[in-house]
């Protein structure tokens, strides 16, 4: 395997990177391994094009890595991403307005419902197993409950 890469001209090796980075950004969470596949594309391309050192290439990655990661930031952080659905993403306050009913009585503020095939722990008024209630919000996972009328 080493002696393979020996073989490899210094641009296919940046180039092949580049290409398993940015397949990786499909699998990985994030928006983050693009930019060094960016950078690593570049490095493939200026050491097709011009006699550069080994040393010199891990340079200018490292740098270009870094001037990527810097530009994705600062372009997102500039041109954030918006959502018809301000809650998208937050299951939680998704359920604001939901009816749900009490599997674990509700005594002294706390028990636990069941919404859906789900059951969350909810803290409101006193109330008894089977009893209907109504999401009123939410505080982290707990959801705040008020009897349904």
């Amino acid at each position: 395997m080493l002696e393979a890469l020996k073989s490899l001209d210094a641009h296919w090796i940046w180039l092949s990177l580049g290409v398993l980075l940015a397949a990786a950004e499909i699998v990985a969470p994030g928006f983050f391994l693009m930019w060094f596949a960016l950078a690593a594309i570049v490095t493939g391309i200026l050491a097709w094009l011009l006699p550069i050192a080994i040393a010199a290439q891990l340079g200018v990655f490292a740098v270009l890595s870094v001037i990527a990661v810097y530009a994705g930031r600062r372009w997102f952080s500039q041109n954030p991403i918006h959502s018809d659905d301000p809650q998208l993403n937050d299951r939680a306050a998704r359920l604001t307005g939901e009816t749900v009913t009490v599997i674990e009585a509700i005594a002294g503020g706390e028990g636990r419902v069941r919404v859906g095939d789900g059951v969350w722990t909810a803290r409101g008024p006193d109330a008894e197993v089977g009893a209907r209630m109504h999401v009123a919000g939410v505080s982290g996972t707990i959801l705040l409950v008020e009897p349904a009328n």
